[in-house]
């Protein structure tokens, strides 16, 4: 799961931002005339109009995971909607210098805007600058640049806030519980992300008296380091009612590690929302009971805020002429009750 540096700003609900409230506010419903003259909607919203021809640069990370795979089958078939879209993409490149060059050759073609999801946001800071200073718009996706100058929109996940739901979602139920133990098993320590991920977590468990994290293990977001590392936590903790899995990819290793223990006396809930994680939910017939969203639909986002962009067009349902320097995608709460409505969104 890649990094980022959370800044939770305008909320967008997760499956809002794919099919509904963001969606609706960049692909708009025709605004009455009368709409159109109302103050603050002085400048046109994005719809699903064909307009001024767009052509949108995307630049991204090689696709070593299941999370980043569905970000750019999310761009694609976003610009594919658009008559009026052009979508220049590179070959992913988790090499910062490479990615510099592919991204200097798309401001080399004057591309009208640029989306980029960099392998790493400070390294990719200048080429970002560089292609804002050259007039060209970029809509930094995720993992965020240095400088706010580097780019002219950023949207994102809130990692604080994935760890903030999966808390009170378990806190809420083990609310009658009396002594409740609770662990967690983290993603990569060494980033933010996995930081931020955990304060979320701790500071909603503050809310619960009557529940304490016993132990936490930090995986690689690999399934090889899920099953290692839950089996380490399985062998180490003979009981607990809870378990907090960061990320659904390194949860499939996880689930083998349970299984293989013979283990079902918790709940446990994931993270990101991989389709194979809705599944087993939806199945409940096992552990896993809820996972909490770091939606890859936001690169699909990102394309129609580039499209906006590049035809000089603001968002429906805003006062604002422009669109928002920055939008942080709200970490939804999938279980049995809703995950019908977020299959279709769940990554492979």
């Amino acid at each position: 799961m890649p990094e980022i540096t959370s800044r939770r700003g305008l909320l967008f609900g997760a499956a809002a931002v794919s099919a509904g409230a963001l969606l609706t506010g960049c692909t708009s419903n025709e605004p009455s005339e009368s709409e159109d003259q109302q103050p603050g909607n002085g400048q046109p919203a994005a719809d699903d109009k064909p307009g001024k021809q767009v052509t949108i640069g995307f630049a991204g990370p090689q696709a070593d995971h299941g999370w980043l795979n569905a970000i750019n089958d999310n761009a694609k078939s976003r610009a594919e909607k658009y008559s009026d879209v052009t979508l220049e993409i590179t070959e992913g490149s988790n090499d910062t210098a490479q990615q510099i060059g592919q991204i200097e050759t798309l401001i080399n073609k004057k591309v009208d805007v640029l989306v980029v999801l960099p392998a790493d946001g400070k390294a990719l800071t200048q080429v970002g600058l560089k292609a804002m200073r050259a007039g060209i718009p970029v809509v930094n996706l995720d993992r965020i640049f240095n400088s706010p100058q580097a780019y002219r929109c950023w949207i994102g996940g809130d990692n604080y806030g994935m760890g903030l739901n999966a808390g009170h979602y378990i806190g809420e139920k083990l609310k009658g519980k009396s002594g409740a133990r609770v662990i967690e098993l983290a993603g990569l320590d060494n980033l933010e992300l996995t930081k931020q991920r955990t304060q979320g977590f701790d500071d909603a468990l503050k809310n619960y008296p009557n529940i304490k994290k016993v132990a936490r293990q930090a995986a690689e977001f690999t399934v090889e380091s899920g099953q290692a590392k839950m089996a380490q936590l399985l062998q180490a903790q003979s009981t607990f009612d809870a378990l907090w899995n960061h990320d659904d990819d390194q949860g499939v290793g996880a689930l083998r590690a349970i299984e293989q223990a013979g283990r079902d006396d918790f709940l446990m809930v994931g993270g990101a929302g991989a389709l194979s994680a809705f599944q087993a939910i939806k199945q409940d017939d096992g552990v896993l009971k809820a996972t909490v969203l770091y939606p890859p639909t936001m690169a699909a986002s990102a394309i129609d805020l580039a499209r906006a962009l590049g035809q000089s067009k603001g968002i429906g349902g805003l006062a604002e002429f422009e669109i928002p320097s920055s939008l942080t995608l709200y970490s939804a709460v999938v279980d049995k009750t809703n995950v019908d409505q977020y299959m279709s969104t769940g990554f492979k």
